[in-house]
C-alpha cells in the first residue's frame, strides 16, 4: 500500500515516513501543496497524511479540489490545530480521520491501516485461492492451515497478485503498488522479493514467472 505525506517539518516528516516504513507500507514525502498534486497526478494512493497548514496553503483546499474531482481516496489531518472547529472544518472539507499533533506514531500506524481498509482499494480482506488463504485483516498468510512468516513487503505482493489471478503482473505494476519514488525501477528489487516469497510459499508453487514480464499467481498451480 502507497501513503502520500504532505509535511512540511523535516523532523515530523521523517519520523512519520520511518514508522509508516516500518509498518509495511510505500511512502512518498512532499513539503507543499504544489508537491502533493504533483505526486497525485502521477501515482494512486491508498491514503493521505496531509498537515493542515505547509508553506503555499491549507490542505484542506486540495481536499475539497480532489473531492470535487471525484478522487476519494482518504485523508488523515495531521496538525496542531485542535480546536473543534478546526476538526469540524476538516471533516465536512471531506477528511476521513484528524489526528493532533503531539501524536503517537503506533496510533497513526493504526489510523492508516484502518483507512486503507475502509477504501477497499486493495480488493477483499480474505483471498483464498486453493490452500492459499490471504488475511489482510490480520496481516496473515497461511498454507494448508500452516501460519507463514512473511515480512510487510511480501505480504503486500502476494496480496497484490491475489487480486489478479492468473494475470500476469508486471515489475512496474509491483513497484507502483508496493514501493515509492525512493526505489529505482529498473533495479532487481522485486525479484529479489519474489524469490524470497517463493521460497517461503513453497511446492507446488503457485507464483510463476514470466520472463521478461512479470509474474502470475496461478490458481491451479503444478508441480511439487
Amino acid at each position: 500500500m502507497r501513503i502520500l505525506v504532505i509535511e512540511d517539518d523535516p523532523d515530523i516528516a521523517a519520523g512519520v515516513e520511518a514508522g509508516l516504513r516500518r509498518a509495511g507500507f510505500a511512502v512518498d514525502v512532499v513539503g507543499d501543496l504544489q508537491g502533493a498534486e504533483a505526486a497525485g497526478a502521477v501515482n494512486d494512493y491508498d491514503t493521505v497524511v496531509a498537515d493542515r497548514m505547509v508553506p503555499d496553503g491549507d490542505a484542506i483546499d486540495l481536499v475539497e479540489e480532489w473531492r470535487r474531482a471525484g478522487d476519494a481516496t482518504p485523508v488523515l489531518f495531521l496538525t496542531a490545530r485542535d480546536a473543534v472547529a478546526d476538526r469540524v472544518d476538516g471533516f465536512e472539507a471531506g477528511g476521513d480521520d484528524y489526528l493532533v499533533k503531539p501524536f503517537a506514531l503506533d496510533e497513526l500506524v493504526v489510523r492508516v491501516r484502518a483507512l486503507c481498509r475502509r477504501a477497499d482499494r486493495s480488493g477483499p480482506t480474505m483471498i483464498e485461492i486453493g490452500d492459499l488463504v490471504v488475511d489482510r485483516a490480520r496481516a496473515e498468510v497461511r498454507r494448508s492451515g500452516v501460519l507463514l512468516t512473511l515480512t510487510a513487503k511480501e505480504r503486500c505482493l502476494l496480496g497484490f497478485l491475489a487480486d489478479n489471478p492468473d494475470r500476469v503482473v508486471s515489475r512496474s505494476e509491483l513497484i507502483e503498488h508496493c514501493w515509492d519514488d525512493a526505489n529505482d525501477p529498473m533495479s532487481n528489487v522485486v525479484d529479489v522479493h519474489v524469490g524470497s516469497l517463493r521460497r517461503k510459499l513453497g511446492e507446488p508453487q503457485p507464483i510463476r514467472t514470466v520472463r521478461g514480464v512479470g509474474f502470475v499467481l496461478d490458481t491451479a498451480p503444478v508441480g511439487g
